[in-house]
């Protein structure tokens, strides 16, 4: 078996933040999430950051001893770092530094699947180097040799692009980018042209968006290779997944699956994956899930609004989908309009959730009764397909249907209305 890399994790407590603890133990599953193994964490209190070194000099004087006592070859900072401050970190512990925004884009890498995620993310890695090209000495010479950014030219490691080097570079993935962003939005075009709603899902990582999709697909029968991968981990999910959801009274919508949010996500990396989530900003709802479970829930919803927000997500009608509620101990849960108690792994509140999206979604539907003339079949199979068929009979004149549709399907047959 082989054996993981070790890292030591280091943040600075600027005067008490109230989620400092909390963003340590984020830092430690963010390190296991790339397959690191933290064996020890340092953590220091003060009124601002030492812009030479991010830490005092005493408290890097005792990173230096642990890391000879216990062979840590890493070194995780919970903020982003200048690139002065990793080169003088480096001089003086001797090993690989990196920061958080770094450790996120590694997951990234790892992670990305298709063309388009993995075109985002070496875009943002290679943003990020930039204006770090002085300090990224062991950190970027430990990415070369096979792992590393996909798509580079042959053999180059991070460290042997010069800043020229990186400007073309980012160009010429801009452009193959969006080649891709194009043909998105082709589809989109097709989607908008049939009049079928589209629904996002939202959330902090691991929050159980997946699960949430993977039920939905459950609900209306579709084979498992629809299915998305879900797992306990942060950032399973980082390409957008869109399937269609057709319920049993044949109302019809899209979902889609996208990358999970977290504090201090690089701004980077946002920017990079904001073709990707352009079909968040052309949905008709969101569900918003949230991890119930998880003490810092609250901010959970701070932090992913605020990121829908810089991404131009505004005034898209919401539920809130609070998930894991098998993990909380049993309290009175005040069912709000806007808001749904689930868990979705167990399929808890499924049903609950679906009528809050119809009632949403679907307020536009129409109720009416149609008599369609006997040679008209054709109309007849269409509607018992597309729309909620209440009751049908055969009269003298021809086929009397009782039905629900969406209002463009109304219009086609209201000829037919009695």
């Amino acid at each position: 078996m082989e054996q993981k890399e070790k890292a030591l994790v280091v943040g600075v407590d600027l005067k008490g933040e109230i989620d400092f603890e909390y963003s340590m133990k984020e830092l430690v599953n963010l390190a296991e999430a790339d397959d690191i193994e933290v064996v020890f964490e340092v953590t220091q209190r003060l009124d601002k950051i030492n812009t030479a070194h991010y830490l005092g000099t005493g408290k890097i004087e005792d990173i230096a001893r642990i890391i000879d006592e216990k062979d840590i070859k890493t070194v995780i900072f919970n903020d982003e770092l200048s690139h002065t401050q990793i080169r003088n970190l480096e001089e003086k512990l001797a090993c690989r530094v990196i920061d958080r925004t770094f450790l996120i884009l590694e997951i990234f890498e790892r992670r990305a699947k298709t063309k388009e995620a993995q075109l985002q993310v070496e875009i943002a890695t290679l943003q990020y180097m930039l204006p770090r090209l002085m300090g990224l000495g062991k950190s970027l010479g430990h990415q070369g040799g096979g792992s590393g950014v996909k798509n580079r030219g042959s053999g180059e490691t991070k460290i042997e692009l010069g800043r020229r080097k990186i400007e073309d570079r980012i160009i010429i993935l801009k452009k193959e980018l969006e080649v891709l962003v194009a043909q998105r939005k082709v589809q989109r075009r097709k989607r908008n042209r049939k009049d079928i709603k589209v629904i996002a899902l939202v959330g902090y990582t691991n929050a159980g968006k997946s699960t949430v999709m993977n039920n939905m697909l459950n609900l209306c029968s579709q084979p498992e290779d629809k299915k998305v991968f879900e797992k306990d981990m942060l950032f399973a999910t980082l390409e957008t997944s869109v399937r269609n959801i057709v319920l049993p009274d044949n109302k019809e919508f899209l979902l889609t699956d996208t990358v999970g949010f977290i504090n201090k996500l690089p701004h980077h990396l946002v920017k990079a994956f904001r073709s990707t989530l352009e079909e968040v900003t052309e949905a008709d709802l969101l569900i918003h899930v949230v991890d119930y479970s998880d003490p810092m829930h609250a901010t959970h919803i701070e932090v992913t609004n605020k990121t829908l927000k810089e991404l131009g997500v505004v005034g898209i009608p919401t539920i809130y989908a609070y998930n894991k509620i098998d993990l909380v101990e049993s309290e009175e849960k005040k069912e709000e309009e806007g808001c749904a108690y689930i868990s979705a792994k167990n399929n808890i509140g499924m049903d609950k959730l679906l009528t809050k999206i119809c009632e949403q979604v679907f307020a536009d539907y129409i109720s009416f009764k149609v008599l369609i003339p006997y040679d008209k079949g054709s109309m007849v199979s269409y509607l018992n397909e597309n729309a909620n068929i209440k009751s049908i009979s055969h009269e003298n004149e021809g086929t009397l249907i009782s039905l629900e549709c969406r209002k463009s399907d109304y219009e086609k047959y209201k000829q037919y209305e009695i």
